[in-house]
């Protein structure tokens, strides 16, 4: 009897379900991966291994007094730090935004939703010479802020603006679908348990979107970092005071010091990469924190 039932013909839906698993959208593992990994190091890894080669044409001394001259030093703090800030801004603001989008029903809010990517439409020379506009002293709000002490364009402060311009979609567009899959049944339990607002919040919402917020941070905060259009127009490009490190690069480039703008840029890849690096251990930690408390 085992014998009969193991040489018996198979079913046409199991003949069906055979085939189906035989056949794959895509190529087996090996051949994707191989196109997987041409096509990085042809987009990604080749380049960046150009600038690193490039780089190694100096010196030591030469790349040391290329990479930490004082204007240079002063490009690094003002792109990094207002990266920063300008990342953590959109955070909290970009949560916000993302909460009213899926928890709540007003009119425009098609409108609303749509102009969260504008940042990503438009040219960011465009976004630059608008914000300047806005923002200088004779423009429509820098007229009002300016004899009340208040200067934002051609200072670190307008920086700032443009980068959280640019970064806030990433925030948004990065939490909303997941706010929008969490289990309001869950805050609904929440609630009938005693919690509070601020309660159901913090221990049942925010734990499940911080991966998410975490996500959103970074590649806002990646964003900023290299960010040139918008920002030009805006800084002032004073040295020491508003001139940022791409900036820097540009002027090396255009005085065909290509050396020292590869060995700059060699620096602001590495700590970009650093940086990129801790956050994704954030997001790892806290999702095998998420995974051990459910």
């Amino acid at each position: 009897m085992t014998s009969a039932a193991v040489s018996a013909p198979l079913w046409p839906a199991d003949r069906h379900a055979r085939n189906r698993r035989k056949r794959r959208v895509l190529p087996g593992f090996n051949l994707t991966l191989g196109y997987t990994l041409f096509y990085l190091s042809l987009i990604v890894l080749i380049p960046l291994s150009a600038l690193v080669f490039k780089t190694f044409t100096l010196t030591w001394d030469q790349f040391w007094a290329a990479v930490s001259g004082p204007r240079v030093l002063a490009s690094y703090r003002l792109t990094f730090g207002a990266s920063l800030f300008a990342a953590l801004v959109n955070v909290v603001f970009g949560l916000l935004i993302a909460w009213v989008l899926v928890r709540y029903k007003f009119p425009g809010k098609r409108i609303v939703d749509a102009l969260v990517d504008l940042p990503f439409a438009l040219p960011t020379a465009v976004a630059g010479i608008a914000l300047t506009a806005l923002l200088a002293g004779n423009g429509w709000i820098g007229q009002y802020l300016e004899p009340l002490g208040i200067k934002l364009a051609f200072t670190p402060a307008g920086v700032v603006i443009a980068l959280i311009f640019i970064g806030l979609p990433f925030v948004v567009r990065t939490v909303q679908p997941v706010l929008e899959d969490t289990e309001k049944e869950l805050e609904e339990a929440a609630a009938c348990l005693g919690a509070t607002r601020w309660q159901t919040f913090t221990r049942v919402i925010f734990p499940s979107i911080a991966p998410a917020l975490l996500t959103g941070f970074a590649m806002a905060f990646a964003r900023a970092i290299g960010e040139y259009g918008s920002v030009i127009f805006i800084a002032g490009n004073m040295p020491m005071v508003s001139e940022i490190t791409p900036l820097i690069i540009i002027g090396k480039l255009e005085q065909y010091d290509y050396a020292g703008a590869t060995a700059v840029a060699l620096v602001m890849l590495l700590i970009s990469f650093l940086l990129l690096l801790v956050i994704n251990a954030l997001q790892a930690w806290q999702r095998r924190r998420s995974g051990a408390a459910s």
